[in-house]
């Protein structure tokens, strides 16, 4: 790969990814928290690609194809969505093409619960800049026993 892409090769065969894309995709991943809370779901192409794989099946729920789905899905949860989607320690790797993020998320439910899980991305480069291009949701449920 040329100097000055998204992805370039280090030392030892390992790829690395620029300060800017990395940036780039801690913000992309923010990003998914404000446009749920703010109900904005008509961006969501902002942050999938179009042919998402939104994987929910570790919560019980299905494996969504598509934004058109992930919409969906989210506004037939309706009051029963979080009021807050949060998510923070976002670590972003590369592996030959592929970038990945993964990041703990909260979620803050009307009744002041909280729901401790993982998002695991996939990322890729658009023409119109980085997208998610799989998500699969996971919870955490119990603390690590030693």
């Amino acid at each position: 790969m040329s100097p000055g892409t998204a992805l370039q090769q280090g030392h030892d065969d390992r790829v690395t990814i620029s300060t800017e894309d990395r940036l780039a995709i801690h913000e992309l991943v923010a990003l998914h928290g404000h446009l749920m809370d703010e109900g904005t779901l008509d961006r969501l192409s902002d942050l999938f690609t179009e042919d998402v794989v939104y994987d929910l099946s570790p919560l019980g729920g299905s494996i969504l194809r598509s934004v058109a789905e992930v919409r969906e899905v989210a506004e037939q949860l309706g009051s029963r969505n979080p009021v807050a989607h949060l998510v923070t320690n976002t670590v972003v790797t590369a592996e030959g093409d592929q970038v990945a993020a993964r990041s703990k998320c909260l979620g803050v439910q009307r009744d002041g619960s909280v729901g401790s899980g993982t998002y695991d991305d996939v990322l890729l480069r658009t023409p119109l800049g980085w997208r998610i291009s799989s998500r699969r949701v996971s919870l955490r449920r119990e603390p690590l026993t030693p």
